[in-house]
């Protein structure tokens, strides 16, 4: 959070604290900030789910209906204490979202929306036809929240209840993507691949993501039962939960900030739009929503990222430039176990005759070779000879259609990347897989995905620290080792592709690999980077780690190597040390060329 934001949020709380204090300020307009309040909940999730996780949910009026239709029907028929109903309401909101989530989930892009969509539809049709709740009547007389000496059925009590639950949700959603979890949820905008390939498991990211916004939206539903007092399927059909995607988008779906100001705006909007149209036009309708529809439109084509950059943006402009802050040094923490590394000269990896087909396109023929601890090895050969698609075979990215692959002597054929990862294979990405919008130490903390253990509400409750304190400790290691420790609190996309490259090298150098597999790691490097580079897998070399590695630099393979594999059209060419290779004729006419 950049102190513009901290200035933000602080004048926002106090604003929402003092206002309705204020002498004359109207009872209505209390009501109308609970209502923003119950809305900021959603959009919470919603910040997580689509903003954060980057998928699209057309379903969470939905879930409020759970934790609506959850404590109107046990406090109404059972007598039960609203408060006792809380948990029970968050439980089954999180409960059936887990069950849609892993069902739906596997879908992807548009496919997905629509299957929100679906859901929330048939909830809105089930609850309205069924006489357990009490059909489009819905169900009266929901007793109010009550605490000794405090009654949450008065407006003004209300609201400071609901901003409670407000404040308590950004915490615990703050805490929670400044964590190990809120890491792997975030990895997800950078591509699953690159994810699962150290360890993240990505269907779990994305059902957490998918659970955590339906807890917030079913804690929204909770309050609204008992502050309505009356529950009916109306405010859980699919228009509201358009509008509450609207509230995240319309504040800023990539910030926390944004969902409280996307609330605040369009419920204010609404409010002023459902009596100055009708007004203006003469007629009876809800003529906001073309006026939504509009704004979501222009929004899209013209801020994408909502209202709140620009808000943060002007207060930065407005406020004094506070001084650039120092990079802190790496926290002092206890070193993470290492892994025990196979004997020097042991075998580390063997291919026998690897095969990937893709129908009729033959693009790795039977190639096999061995991979000994502690030395480098080069696999070369022209574009389109099958090097990047034989790396994702030997990572677990693509499935073999043929051959054996095995690891310290073990099968890993068929093997999920991230099982793959856990057996202490590590690698980079022909074309540089960075999470977006994330700092470069937290991208390069996520290579150190399973060597921690703490879950989601170990990180919303701060029960992480110091396991967290640990893996920075590491990410700012492997960055010193790669010569990045002064842009570490930078935003990643602000580097050039060679230092990018870096700290792909840095994320794997947190799983403390036993076999590090680089793929094309000096592209984009200057003559000094590499020799650096160059350096770093010398040592790494000595220490007596097994690298293996695709580059075209054939200056940087000659003199870094110990032995070459070439291919050719899928198929193996040759294999020896550099001299031997740089001598052979078959290499020199399909790859290496001759002297002019």
């Amino acid at each position: 959070m950049t102190p513009a934001h901290r200035i933000l949020a602080g004048l926002a709380l106090l604003l929402a604290v003092v206002a309705p204090l204020l002498p004359g300020f109207p009872p209505f307009w209390v009501t109308l900030l609970s209502y923003i309040g119950l809305s900021s909940l959603v959009a919470l999730g919603l910040v997580v789910l689509v903003g954060v996780a980057g998928l699209t949910s057309f379903g969470q009026a939905m879930f409020a209906g759970f934790g609506a239709y959850a404590t109107a029907i046990l406090t109404t028929r059972y007598g039960v204490s609203p408060w006792a109903t809380l948990p029970v309401a968050l439980a089954i909101s999180g409960a059936l979202a887990w069950a849609i989530g892993a069902v739906t989930l596997r879908l992807r892009g548009h496919y997905l929306a629509i299957a929100t969509i679906a859901w929330n539809v048939s909830f809105f049709y089930l609850v309205g036809n069924l006489d357990f709740f009490a059909r489009n009547d819905g169900i009266s007389g929901i007793p109010p929240i009550r605490l000794p000496g405090i009654d949450f059925g008065q407006p003004l009590a209300f609201y400071f209840l609901v901003l409670g639950f407000v404040v308590l949700a950004i915490l615990l959603t703050r805490n929670l993507l400044d964590s190990r979890t809120g890491r792997a949820v975030r990895a997800l905008r950078g591509g699953a691949l690159a994810a699962e390939s150290f360890g993240v498991n990505t269907h779990r990211a994305r059902i957490l993501a998918f659970v955590y916004a339906a807890l917030l939206a079913g804690l929204s539903g909770w309050l609204y039962a008992h502050m309505q007092r009356t529950v009916n399927p109306s405010p859980f059909g699919i228009t509201m939960s358009i509008d509450y995607l609207l509230m995240a988008v319309a504040g800023g779906v990539h910030n926390i900030g944004g969902a409280l100001l996307g609330a605040a705006i369009v419920t204010l909007l609404r409010d002023q739009l459902q009596s100055f149209l009708p007004w203006l036009l003469n007629a009876q309708g809800n003529f906001e929503t073309i006026v939504f529809g509009g704004l979501l439109i222009l929004l899209l084509q013209f801020s994408p990222r909502g209202i709140w950059p620009h808000l943060a943006r002007l207060a930065a402009r407005l406020l004094p430039a506070p001084a650039p802050a120092p990079v802190p040094p790496p926290a002092e923490a206890p070193a993470l176990p290492p892994r025990a590394q196979p004997a020097r000269g042991s075998e580390v990896l063997r291919a026998s005759a690897l095969t990937k087909r893709f129908g009729g396109l033959v693009a790795v023929d039977g190639i096999g070779f061995a991979l000994n601890a502690g030395e480098v090895v080069g696999l070369i050969g022209p574009n389109g000879a099958g090097k990047s698609t034989t790396f994702n075979l030997l990572t677990g990215v693509l499935a073999a259609s043929g051959g054996a692959v095995t690891l310290l002597g073990q099968p890993i054929g068929g093997h999920s990347a991230r099982a793959i990862a856990g057996r202490g294979v590590a690698r980079t990405f022909q074309h540089v897989k960075l999470v977006h919008g994330m700092t470069v130490l937290d991208n390069v903390a996520i290579g150190a995905h399973l060597r921690g253990h703490a879950g989601a509400a170990h990180a919303a409750l701060l029960l992480d620290r110091a396991e967290e304190a640990r893996i920075f400790a590491l990410a700012w290691q492997q960055l010193h080792r790669v010569g990045l420790a002064h842009v570490a609190h930078l935003v990643a996309d602000e580097l050039s592709l060679g230092q990018q490259r870096l700290v792909e090298i840095a994320r794997a150098l947190c799983l403390d690999p036993v076999l590090l597999l680089l793929d094309e790691p000096a592209a984009g490097l200057r003559h000094l980077e590499k020799a650096a580079l160059a350096k770093l897998l010398d040592r790494l070399r000595a220490e007596g780690m097994t690298i293996l590695l695709v580059e075209h630099d054939m200056d940087f393979v000659m003199n870094l190597t110990d032995r070459l594999v070439v291919m050719n059209f899928g198929a193996e060419l040759a294999q020896g040390r550099p001299r031997e290779i740089q001598a052979n004729p078959a290499v020199i006419d399909a790859y290496l060329g001759t002297a002019a």
